[in-house]
C-alpha cells in the first residue's frame, strides 16, 4: 500500500511538472542559447557603434523604399517602426539578433531564436543574419489576414497605416499610432513615401493579396469560389478600376450585372467574369 501511495505521488508530480513546462523553455537553456548567438556575433557586437536616429534613417531608407515599392507599406511607417522598436538600432535585439522590429518567433518560424523577457519570461524572438533581412521579414510578417486590408490603402497613406496597425492588433499600446506619427513628423519621414497610379495600385493589391491567399499556413483573406466570381464593392471603387482589376471592359461589367447607370453602392455584389 505504501509503495502504491509513493507511486501515485510520483506520477502526480511528473504530470504537474510536465504541464508547467509545456511550451516553455528553461532559463538555463535560454541563457545557453543566447550565449551561443552572442559568441557567434562577438566581433560585430564589439565593433558596434551606437547610431543616432538620423544615421539610422540614412542607412535604412533605401530598403524601406524598396519594401514600399514591392508591397505598398509606406517607407515612413517602416522607418518609424524600426526607429521605435529598435531604439534607432541600439537595442539588445537589434545589436545581437539583427531584429529591428521586435518580431517574435511564432509557430511558423524555423530560424534561430533569441530569448528575452517581454510579455512573458523568456519570450522567443527571431534572429536574422543582417538588419536588411529583418526589414524584409517585417514586410512578410505583415502579409497576414488581419493586416490584409491595409494593403488596399495608398502606399503613401502613412496615417491610415499607423491607425490600421493598431486596429489590426500589431501593438497593445493605445498611443501606438500617435507614437509613429510623431516620429514621422519629427524626422520628416513622409518625404520617402511615393504615390502610385491607379493601375499600378490595382496590380500591387492583387499580387500582395494573392500572396496572402496562398499562405500555406492558411493565414489569408477569403478566396472567391471559382464558380462564383463575385466582387463586393468597397469605398473608393469605380466601374473603371473594378474592370481593370478583372481585365474586362466597363461595358462588359455593366452588361454582366444588367446595369444601366454607372452608380455603385458600398457592399454591392457584382459578377466580374463571364
Amino acid at each position: 500500500m505504501r509503495k502504491l501511495s509513493l507511486l501515485l505521488i510520483a506520477v502526480s508530480f511528473l504530470a504537474t511538472s510536465c504541464s508547467a513546462h509545456k511550451g516553455t523553455i528553461s532559463s538555463r537553456t535560454a541563457r545557453k542559447n543566447n550565449k551561443s548567438i552572442q559568441k557567434r556575433n562577438k566581433a560585430a557586437i564589439a565593433n558596434y557603434k551606437a547610431s543616432t536616429s538620423l544615421e539610422y534613417i540614412e542607412r535604412f531608407k533605401a530598403i524601406a523604399i524598396q519594401e514600399m515599392n514591392t508591397y505598398g507599406i509606406p517607407a515612413s511607417i517602416t522607418l518609424a517602426q524600426g526607429l521605435f522598436e529598435s531604439g534607432s538600432g541600439n537595442s539588445e535585439l537589434a545589436k545581437v539578433a539583427n531584429n529591428h522590429f521586435g518580431i517574435k518567433c511564432g509557430s511558423a518560424w524555423a530560424g534561430e531564436s533569441y530569448y528575452k523577457d517581454d510579455d512573458n519570461v523568456n519570450d522567443c524572438f527571431r534572429v536574422y543574419s543582417n538588419p536588411e533581412e529583418s526589414f524584409r521579414d517585417h514586410s512578410e510578417f505583415l502579409k497576414k489576414r488581419n493586416y490584409a486590408r491595409l494593403f488596399e490603402l495608398n502606399k503613401n497613406d502613412f496615417k491610415g497605416w499607423a491607425y490600421g496597425l493598431k486596429a489590426a492588433g500589431y501593438a497593445t499600446n493605445p498611443k501606438y499610432p500617435q507614437l509613429l506619427l510623431n516620429i514621422i513628423e519629427k524626422y520628416n519621414l513622409d518625404q520617402y513615401d511615393r504615390p502610385e497610379g491607379e493601375i499600378a495600385k490595382i496590380k500591387r493589391e492583387d499580387r500582395v493579396l494573392g500572396e496572402i491567399n496562398d499562405n500555406p499556413a492558411g493565414d489569408g483573406i477569403s478566396k472567391v469560389s471559382p464558380d462564383t466570381k463575385i466582387y463586393t464593392v468597397k469605398q473608393g471603387d469605380t466601374l473603371y478600376n473594378i474592370s481593370k482589376r478583372f481585365d474586362i471592359t466597363v461595358d462588359e461589367l455593366k452588361a454582366l450585372n444588367n446595369m444601366g447607370a454607372n452608380n455603385l453602392k458600398i457592399g454591392q455584389k457584382l459578377v466580374v467574369v463571364k
